[in-house]
């Protein structure tokens, strides 16, 4: 058995509001808030560093755990490509900062998808490997640095914001359990969304530094692939885990999803049959990246949303393309 015994999140306290992104965007108020789902969303202050926001975060879930860092085996770094260093091993900067001196570390990469998938892979870990008890889940995401709030093109990236998430994972304890899971890519559209300098083919240099920052290539063409695509991903590997977690969707009692503009959110819980008041809408936390379920989780049961049994699915997805998801059971 893997079971989530420790939930840690961190958010900046500076804010941007809908007003300030509708001044900056061009964009009416009412667009920003009701079309594109965003209250406010928290972005990096002083400190706020994105593998930094990661061991913050971390620290908090290993003292709801009620273990020292020493106690960690592995630990599994989610922070976002986008940090402190580029050519750096998050995983390993986070475990010797928290004092996790038997532990290994290796980082993981799969944009939004990666908490999802840093779960699984804990999960897998302590199944292969006896000598595995704990794993600690965790890393940072402030990818809202990358956003030009006067490119339309991106438009659907504005709510991106910053903050860090973790998850300690044990063979046994009070917690979440953690059950089935079910993973999608396509990687069709695995160039549609860059930062087109600062890589081997376009080295970054003093004349071209204005654009590292994110950019869609084609976005007519990624919104007629992606459209018909995108809300059937999401419905399958919520069926698939569901299924392989021997429960029925409409017995979920919550879903932890990331924050999506407004029309999709519903359309995804009207297709999957889940009562709106059975997911949390992260309008007041905009898209913090892969660290969204593990927030909207540690909402539900920090507001009294779950009872002994429930359980709930986190699902998620990211540029590139990837949609993911994995059931929990409540057992506090």
């Amino acid at each position: 058995m893997s079971v989530i015994t420790g939930l840690g999140v961190y958010l900046p306290r500076q804010r941007h509001t809908a007003a300030y992104i509708a001044a900056r965007s061009g964009l009416p108020e009412w667009v920003v808030r009701d079309k594109l789902g965003i209250d406010e969303k928290p972005v990096p202050g002083s400190g706020d560093d994105t593998n930094a926001m990661g061991i913050h975060a971390a620290a908090e879930a290993l003292a709801e755990a009620g273990i020292e860092a020493a106690a960690v085996n592995v630990l599994v770094s989610i922070t976002e490509e986008y940090k402190e260093y580029p050519m750096w091993t998050a995983g390993i900067h986070a475990a010797y900062q928290l004092g996790a001196t038997r532990a290994w570390a290796f980082d993981i990469g799969q944009k939004c998808g990666s908490a999802i998938l840093g779960l699984k892979l804990a999960q897998d870990l302590q199944r292969a490997d006896l000598a595995i008890d704990t794993v600690l889940v965790a890393g940072g995401y402030r990818n809202c640095d990358l956003v030009d709030y006067r490119d339309p093109n991106v438009r659907f990236l504005y709510s991106l914001g910053a903050g860090g998430g973790a998850a300690v994972v044990r063979r046994k304890g009070a917690g979440f359990e953690l059950l089935g899971s079910a993973f999608v890519t396509d990687g069709s559209f695995s160039e549609d969304v860059i930062v087109p300098v600062g890589g081997t083919r376009r080295p970054l240099t003093a004349d071209n530094v204005g654009d590292y920052r994110l950019r869609v290539t084609d976005p007519a063409g990624m919104k007629r692939r992606l459209e018909p695509k995108s809300l059937d991903n999401f419905v399958a590997v919520v069926e698939t885990a569901c299924e392989r977690s021997g429960i029925a969707v409409a017995h979920l009692a919550y879903c932890a999803m990331l924050h999506v503009k407004r029309s999709a959110r519903e359309a995804l819980l009207r297709r999957l049959g889940i009562p709106p008041e059975r997911s949390i809408d992260l309008s007041h936390f905009g898209h913090l990246g892969q660290i969204d379920p593990l927030l909207s989780l540690k909402l539900a049961r920090d507001q009294g949303r779950l009872v002994a049994g429930d359980v709930a699915v986190l699902v998620a997805a990211g540029i590139g393309y990837v949609w993911n998801a994995i059931c929990v059971r409540y057992a506090p």
